[in-house]
C-alpha cells in the first residue's frame, strides 16, 4: 500500500516533536523549578521502568482500536505533557509529566514506524526512516538555536514555546488514513499477541539481532548523551566549547539519510558490521586517550553509526513481521531492547562510579558484544 499522505503526515510530527526548546538546559530547567539531581534521576528510573511495562499492553492497543486512533492519542497526549512540564513545579508535577510520557512512549514504540511502513513500498522504507529520523534531529537544531540566539536565562519561555510547537505536532495526526483498522472480533488481539510471542521464542536469530541492535543502541546513548560531558571535561574542554561541540554533534546525526545508499553499497550485513566496528574503536580510543579532538571525533562518529545504524535495523526488524498485528510485534521487541538497556545501564553506571576510562572500555566491549550477536541474527532477514 503506497499513501503519501502518511509518510509526509509522521514527516511533519517528527519534525515538531523535535523542537524542544528546553532541550540544551533540561536539567537546569528542573533544577531552577525545585528538583535536585538525585530526584532527576529518581523520576528518569521510575519513568523506563514503567515504560517496559506499558510497551506490550500499548502495542495490544494500537491493534485493538487501530493505528490512527492509537496516533492521536499518543500526540495529544504529548501536547500535555509538555504543558505540564511547562507549569511543573517540585517533585510531584515532573513525577507526573514523566509518567505520561511513558505511556507516550510505549504507545508510540513500532507505532511510527509500521505506519511508516506500511504507507510506503517495502524496497523504499530504510530511506523513509532516515528521513524521518533526519526531521527530529532538524527540529532539534532549530529548536537549540532559537534558544541559543533568543531565550537565554529564560526557562519558562522554553517550556511554552515547546508547547506550542507540540500542538502544533498533534494536528496532523487527525488527518493520517489508517493502515491498520481496529480489530472487530474480540479477544483476536491477544490470541495473536500469543502466536507472535511463540514465534518470537521459537526464532532465536531475530533475539539475536534484537539483543545485538540493543547493546549498540544504549552504547550510544549512555556515551554520547552522559559521558561525554565528562569526557569533555577530563580532556580540559571549556563549558562554552561544550556548547559549540553539542550543536555540531546534533548536525551529524543528519546523515541518516546516507543509509539505505550506503547499505545498497556494501549491503546490509556488512554495513552494520561497520557500524559495530568503528563505534568500538571510538569506545577504546577515548578510554585511552584524553585528547580533546580525538574525543570529540570519537562522539561524531558514535553518532553518525547510530544514525547510520536505525534506519537499517528499523527495516531488518520490519521485514521480518508477518503479522497483520505489527505493533504488537515490534513492541516484543522493544521490551527485549528497553529489558537490556536496564542491564546496560546499571553496568555502565557502576564501571563509571569506580573510573571512566573503565566505563569507556565497557562500552567497547558492548559493541564486539553487539557485533556478535548482530551478524548471526541479520542473517534472518536473508
Amino acid at each position: 500500500m503506497l499513501i503519501k499522505k502518511n509518510i509526509v503526515i509522521m514527516y511533519a510530527i517528527s519534525f515538531f516533536s523535535g523542537m524542544i526548546f528546553y532541550g540544551p538546559i533540561a536539567t537546569l530547567y528542573r533544577q531552577a523549578a525545585g528538583l535536585d539531581i538525585f530526584q532527576i534521576t529518581l523520576i528518569e528510573s521510575i519513568s523506563m521502568a514503567l515504560c517496559v511495562a506499558l510497551e506490550l499492553p500499548c502495542g495490544m492497543l494500537a491493534d485493538r482500536i487501530g493505528y490512527k486512533n492509537m496516533l492521536l492519542c499518543v500526540c495529544w497526549l504529548y501536547f500535555l505533557s509538555k504543558v505540564v512540564f511547562w507549569k511543573a513545579a517540585g517533585f510531584g508535577m515532573f513525577l507526573l509529566e514523566r509518567l505520561m510520557l511513558s505511556f507516550i512512549m510505549a504507545g508510540l514504540s513500532g507505532l511510527d514506524t509500521s505506519i511508516l511502513y506500511l504507507s510506503c513500498a517495502p524496497e523504499r522504507a530504510q530511506s523513509v526512516f532516515g528521513t524521518y529520523n533526519n526531521l527530529n534531529t532538524a527540529g532539534l537544531l532549530i529548536a537549540a538555536g532559537v534558544y541559543s540566539l533568543f531565550i537565554g536565562s529564560n526557562f519558562r519561555l522554553a517550556g511554552f514555546l515547546t508547547v506550542i510547537s507540540y500542538g502544533v505536532m498533534a494536528v496532523p495526526a487527525f488527518f493520517i488514513t489508517d493502515v491498520k483498522p481496529p480489530e472487530r472480533e474480540r479477544g483476536g488481539t491477544v490470541r495473536e499477541f500469543k502466536s507472535i510471542f511463540r514465534d518470537v521464542l521459537k526464532n532465536p536469530r531475530l533475539i539475536m539481532l534484537v539483543a545485538g541492535a540493543a547493546l549498540l543502541n544504549e552504547t550510544h546513548q549512555t556515551v554520547t548523551v552522559f559521558f561525554n560531558q565528562l569526557q569533555y571535561v577530563r580532556c580540559g574542554i571549556s563549558d562554552r566549547t561544550i556548547g559549540l561541540i553539542y550543536i555540531g554533534v546534533t548536525l551529524s546525526g543528519l546523515c541518516g539519510g546516507f543509509s539505505a545508499r550506503m547499505t545498497e553499497r556494501l549491503g546490509e550485513r556488512s554495513f552494520g558490521a561497520a557500524l559495530y566496528v568503528v563505534s568500538a574503536a571510538a569506545c577504546a580510543a577515548m578510554a585511552v586517550f584524553a585528547d580533546p579532538v580525538l574525543s570529540v571525533a570519537a562522539i561524531v562518529l558514535m553518532r553518525v553509526c547510530f544514525s547510520l545504524f536505525q534506519p537499517l535495523q528499523t527495516q531488518l526488524q520490519n521485514r521480518q513481521i508477518t503479522s497483520p498485528n505489527r505493533a504488537t510485534a515490534l513492541s516484543i521487541n522493544a521490551v527485549m531492547m528497553e529489558s537490556v538497556g536496564i542491564a546496560t545501564n546499571l553496568v555502565f553506571g557502576a564501571a563509571a562510579k569506580a573510573a571512566l576510562p573503565l566505563a569507556l572500555a565497557l562500552g567497547g566491549i558492548f559493541c564486539v558484544g553487539g557485533l556478535a550477536l548482530f551478524l548471526p541474527g541479520s542473517r534472518a532477514t536473508e
